[in-house]
């Protein structure tokens, strides 16, 4: 048996069609949608994220304003920029790109982000309303693992889904969307004891621990669906996944692919909210 592929394109596609359409609607009754990112950082891969983020936002009509602070900004800094940004009335989504300088913490920082314009889910206020089941823009890469599910036709009422990792940007948000279809969710992470066994009785793994290959076909149970939430560099300029997914593969009734799987949908969606967010 070979898995099927979930693939994110045709999806991000989708999204990426309406968003433009939304955009215009709004460009046509005055309002010209703007993303703003902050930057802190050297980093090449996340400079390479911020202007995919740019592009894909040019060509669905949004503005993107890359505010660069440099990579020794101080925290101080960082929040002065992101409560200017959420003053402005020009800007209606904001998003801090990480990493960031040594002594800033993310989810400290994230909280001089205005709720209304936090379309990456950062600011710990939209954590905490997901939680209690009330309205928040989720971290789009959480969002994106449900959307995909959706697309493909994969039922959660009454599952039982795995999500390995615990972050606020994806193991924690991604529990409480799954929770709320209705999922039975358990969340692992480095310190899950026989992880192997909770993983392979589980319908659906979402796996998103940033660790490339740690799931094998030994964590999977047959016909189980994999969401691939892993996007670790190679040495060759590559990207693989948390999944070992020549044999998990071979297991799975259903994987999605690294690239080409959740980022496209996560990029999407980041642009989707923005227009949400512009919305009156």
């Amino acid at each position: 048996m070979t898995a099927v592929v979930l693939s994110g394109r045709e999806l991000a596609a989708a999204i990426r069609t309406e968003t433009a359409e939304r955009a215009a609607a709004l460009a046509a009754a005055g309002t010209t949608v703007k993303l703003a990112v902050v930057v802190a950082t050297a980093d090449e891969s996340s400079a390479w994220y911020v202007r995919s983020i740019a592009k894909a936002a040019a060509k669905v009509g949004i503005g993107c304003d890359v505010v660069d602070l440099g990579a020794d900004a101080t925290p101080d800094a960082i929040r002065a920029a992101l409560a200017g940004l959420s003053a402005d009335g020009a800007v209606h989504g904001i998003i801090l790109q990480t990493p960031l300088p040594a002594g800033a913490v993310p989810e400290e920082l994230a909280g001089a982000i205005a709720f209304g314009k936090d379309v990456d889910g950062a600011n710990p206020l939209s954590l905490g309303r997901l939680a209690a089941g009330l309205p928040a823009f989720a971290p789009a890469t959480a969002a994106a693992v449900v959307a995909i599910l959706d697309h493909h036709g994969i039922e959660l009422t009454g599952r039982h889904v795995a999500v390995v990792g615990r972050s606020t940007v994806v193991g924690k948000p991604a529990a409480h969307l799954l929770l709320d279809r209705n999922a039975t969710v358990t969340v692992c992470h480095s310190r899950t004891k026989d992880l192997a066994a909770i993983t392979a009785s589980a319908d659906v793994v979402v796996a998103a621990a940033g660790r490339p290959g740690l799931i094998t076909a030994a964590h999977v149970a047959p016909g189980a669906t994999v969401i691939d939430v892993g996007t670790n560099p190679t040495e060759d300029g590559g990207l693989v996944g948390d999944v070992a997914a020549d044999e998990v593969a071979q297991i799975a009734g259903a994987l999605t692919p690294v690239p080409g799987g959740v980022g496209p949908v996560t990029t999407a969606l980041l642009l989707h909210h923005t227009t949400s967010a512009a919305t009156p």
